[in-house]
Order: C-alpha cells, then structure tokens, then sequence
C-alpha cells in the first residue's frame, strides 16, 4: 500500500494533544453548483442513504442532483450571514472557545474544528495536526446523540484517513454524551434563558432530527439516546409530561421515519387548541439550515397558518458559556492519562542529544 507523503518524523519530540471537533457539514456558498458538490459528497455517503450504491448512483445523479441544488441553495440564501454558513461560524467559535477553555485550565491542547462532507475536512486537518507534532487526538463529533449516519461516519472518515498514514496518532473517540449532566444543563440554561425574556409558552416542543425508522430496528441507538435527553431536558424544567413533547424533523423520500413528525405535530396543536409553543432543537449543538429554515421559517409558518398565535424559536447552544465549559468537561473526561501539560523543552533538547548519540534522525 502507497502512503501519503508524511511531515519528517523527529525522535525525542514532545507528544502533543489535540481536540479535532466534528461537525456535519456546509456548502461553501448558497448557490446551485455549490450545493450539488455538497449533496453529492454528503448524499454519497452509504452511512446516510443505505441503498445499494448501482441503484442510488442512478437516483442520486440522475434525478437528485439535478433538481435539489436550486431549491437547497435557496434554503441557505435565506440563513447566509457575512460571515458565511452558520454552521461553520458557530462551529469554528465553538472550537476556539473550547481552546481557550482548555488552556485557562492550564492543559497545553490544540483544539480544531472539521466538518464531515465540505471543508476543512477531517483528513485535511488531521495532516495539519501531524504536521505541528500532535501525536495523540481526541475525535470529539458535534453529535450528542450516536447515529450510524453521523458519528459512525465521522470515524469512517478517520479510519480511512489511517489506511494511508503510515505512523498514526494515538486516537480515541467520544461516541455520544446525550445524557451527560453538563450536556443536559446547558440545554436547561438555554431554556430557561429564555423563559426569563420571553415568558413560557404552555409546551415545548423538542425536535430532533430524523433517520429512517428502519435504523431502530437494525440496532441504531440514536431514537433511544434523543428520548432520554428529551426526559432528561424535561426533569431539569421541571416539565410535566403533558407540558413537552418530542418530534423528528428533516424527513427525506418516501421511506418511514422516526415518528411523530414535527410540522404536522405543530399543526395539530394548533388545531388543538394550542395558541402558544417555544422549539428547541437539541440534537443540534450549532444553528443551521435545519434549525433557522426549517424550524424558524417554515414550521412557524405551518403553526402560524393552522391557527397558533405564538411561536417561539429557543437557539441552539452555539457558543454560550455553559455549553463551552461542558464540551471541556466531557473533552478531559477523555483524555484522561494522557500528559496535558506543556512541554518541557530542556528535557527535549537532552532527549534529541541522546538521539543524535545513537545516530537517529532529529
């Protein structure tokens, strides 16, 4: 097997810690070509589409690619900031706050951001952290819950990424953390944030995004994992169970998915007799097309149009504090025994001697 061409390797240098934070993905602008470089890449993956590739090949360029890019481009028009996509601004905040964190906890760590389909990709800034030395790295997705469709990909992308590397670095990877306690309140605090401005409506509605319901029955964990985050979530308000319920948005094809569905869920509130509802999103730790367009435009204007007066979009935890000082919390629960303290560049320098003594390349 060839192997890609690899930074020089230097015996005796410090083993350096690294945090590479994965998100889904984005489009580089919201334009036509530039969504269908993006769906194919993103719809391409057969951890997110499982039909046989000959078959979905057909669909997917025949049919999809050259329909959807318009439409989607449209979509993200409608969310596109100065400072581009949402979801890569918030995820390159996300990271630099997490550094920050990190190093006034005094733990000398590299902390970057990738994105699963688009750039900066995860093969691309793993040869970045190979080339400032980083010798061990923690994979840390932006999925709370785990999902063969998002985190388990996001590992493809590494374990082919090393089918090409010759020396890899020391791995591990965080596989989930929906129920962890920190993940858990600094949804609450997003919550209650807003209760504190806006009043409370009479339910909260969580909605989470969806996968084919034929994933549950293969073994997927991801609809057990978004339940109990959304029990967990309700406990901390302190909600009773006819207070909340818990939806599957973003449903593609024809095929059934995780139910109940949240458009039409919201429309039967309204017809209920429901005036009021605040939406979280917690299966989405940034803002995106899924949470801005899809929730904040269209499903409001589903609830809107169906007889509700109020509609209140909660944001999702982006770079708020809490968020931030869980995602350090749960970062250093995984790595613990690794040696987080700077480098002792004297002991370096002795170690490189002893090295060039016995004829090692330094």
């Amino acid at each position: 097997m060839a192997f890609q061409k690899e930074p020089s390797f230097q015996h005796g240098q410090a083993a350096r810690t690294a945090v590479l934070y994965c998100n889904l993905g984005t489009p580089s602008a919201p334009t036509a070509p530039a969504l269908r470089k993006y769906l194919a890449e993103f719809l391409g993956d057969s951890r997110v589409v499982e039909i046989p590739k000959p078959i979905w090949w057909l669909i997917l360029h025949g049919i999809i690619l050259r329909v959807r890019p318009a439409k989607s481009a449209a979509k993200y028009a409608s969310i596109w900031t100065e400072q581009g996509s949402p979801l890569k601004a918030f995820t390159e905040q996300q990271a630099l706050s997490l550094g920050t964190a990190l190093q006034e906890r005094g733990h000398h760590v590299s902390v970057r951001y990738a994105m699963r389909y688009g750039q900066p990709s995860i093969p691309a800034q793993l040869d970045a952290l190979k080339a400032e030395g980083v010798q061990r790295v923690l994979m840390l997705p932006a999925y709370p819950q785990y999902s063969g469709t998002t985190t388990a990909s996001v590992f493809d992308a590494v374990y082919r990424w090393g089918l090409k590397t010759r020396l890899i670095p020391e791995m591990r990877f965080v596989n989930r953390y929906h129920d962890d306690p920190r993940y858990i309140a600094a949804l609450a605090q997003t919550v209650r944030d807003h209760w504190a401005t806006k009043g409370q409506s009479e339910q909260l509605l969580m909605s989470f995004h969806g996968v084919p319901e034929r994933t549950l029955q293969l073994g997927d964990p991801y609809h057990c994992e978004c339940m109990k985050t959304g029990r967990l979530l309700a406990e901390a308000l302190g909600l009773r169970k006819d207070q909340y319920k818990l939806t599957f948005q973003s449903r593609f094809g024809k095929a059934k998915w995780l139910e109940p569905y949240t458009e039409p869920t919201l429309v039967a509130m309204a017809g209920q007799g429901v005036k009021a509802v605040d939406v979280i999103c917690p299966g989405f730790t940034s803002d995106c097309l899924e949470t801005l367009e899809e929730i904040q435009l269209e499903a409001k204007e589903a609830f809107l149009h169906a007889g509700g007066e109020s509609f209140n979009y909660i944001p999702c935890l982006n770079n708020n504090a809490p968020w931030i000082e869980a995602l350090a919390d749960i970062s250093l629960d995984h790595m613990q025994a690794w040696d987080l303290s700077a480098p002792d560049e004297k002991a370096l320098a002795a170690s490189r001697e002893r090295a060039l003594a016995h004829g090692a390349k330094v």
